[in-house]
């Protein structure tokens, strides 16, 4: 099929069993509520659900309920609308509500240039809400990957028992390719509220092992949220996902994501590149392996170093940026700053 990035993540979620999405139009993500709501009534089936919110706000927590009586659910927006979301993004956390969001970047602040891409919401996925919670974010390079991933976030969604984020921007959402639709793994469920034998009890406050309300004892606070990351990250260990092109005689290694990743791709005879496809939970022990073989390490992203700055935390040496900003790509300025 030839699909846009936007129409792909729709094939994506229907080949993994979504049956509902709510979202409010918002550039340059609207073709996913459009494809969506294009597609059901062809279906003919009652059980798939369209429901064009009036805000952000009413989009995340409608797909909190639909997750909860059952149905695999999804939104899609972009920065502002992610901003709106990030109160019911934090419920889902805590309530351990499986769901995706896909989050179209577009370059910002708010209005500003809302048809140009950007990667400026990249530290918002892992710390835009409130608590100590840990974010499963991906972001694919192409339109095959918009379909994959779309299908690996449901699994994990479900798999964790918590959101699950795909990162896109506006150039990978509005891009053409040839891809395969056809797939072979497997397609991960969750016990649902209301179905099976499985019983939740859901409260605001910090309960003890009885589900009792134990709020003024740190421990059982202690132990609420350890249990809900420990769910999430032993989930992300099964998606270490990553490309790495080895390059013995460069002693760069260049690290980049999403549609940015495809231009430095065409280096590969002169830099070693490291594109994460998890951006989160970042891939530590794969970075510290890979780096220790590299004198110069330049991240390549399009904001002012957001990726950057999780990097020089976990590697904790000085690594160079290369920022992308504006909405437009220069690839022989790109290619100049990486060799200087």
């Amino acid at each position: 099929m030839i699909l846009s990035g936007n129409e792909a993540i729709v094939e994506g979620a229907l080949k993994a069993g979504a049956k509902y999405f709510a979202g409010y139009p918002i550039t340059p993500s609207s073709e996913i509520m459009h494809t969506w709501a294009k597609i059901i009534p062809q279906k003919n089936d009652n059980s798939y659900t369209f429901l064009q919110t009036e805000d952000e706000i009413s989009a995340i927590h409608s797909v909190i309920g639909a997750s909860l009586a059952g149905k695999k659910s999804f939104t899609t927006t972009s920065g502002p609308g992610f901003s709106l979301m990030q109160e019911g993004i934090g419920l889902a956390y805590a309530y351990k509500i499986p769901l995706v969001l896909i989050n179209v970047q577009r370059q910002g602040p708010s209005t500003g240039m809302p048809t140009l891409f950007s990667q400026g919401d990249i530290m918002q996925t892992q710390y835009g809400t409130h608590g100590d919670h840990i974010s499963i974010t991906f972001y694919p390079n192409s339109i095959q990957e918009c379909f994959d991933l779309t299908i690996q976030a449901f699994n994990a969604a479900c798999e964790s028992s918590s959101p699950v984020t795909i990162l896109s921007d506006a150039l990978l959402a509005h891009m053409y390719e040839n891809i395969d639709t056809y797939y072979q793994g497997k397609i991960s469920n969750y016990p649902f509220l209301g179905v099976g034998n499985e019983n939740r009890h859901f409260t605001g406050l910090t309960t003890n092992k009885e589900g009792n309300p134990d709020t003024d004892n740190p421990e059982s606070c202690k132990r609420w949220i350890k249990k809900i990351q420990d769910s999430i990250l032993k989930t992300a260990e099964k998606y270490e996902l990553y490309e790495y092109i080895e390059n013995k005689n460069s002693d760069t290694l260049v690290i980049s994501f999403g549609i940015l990743s495809r231009v430095v791709m065409e280096w590969q005879d002169e830099f070693a590149i490291f594109r994460p496809i998890r951006l989160f939970p970042v891939l530590e022990d794969k970075l510290k392996e890979i780096s220790t073989q590299y004198k110069k390490i330049v991240v390549v992203e399009a904001n002012f170093g957001q990726y950057t700055k999780e990097i020089e935390r976990v590697l904790r040496r000085d690594i160079e940026l290369v920022s992308v900003q504006g909405g437009k790509v220069n690839v022989e300025e790109i290619y100049n700053q990486i060799k200087k």
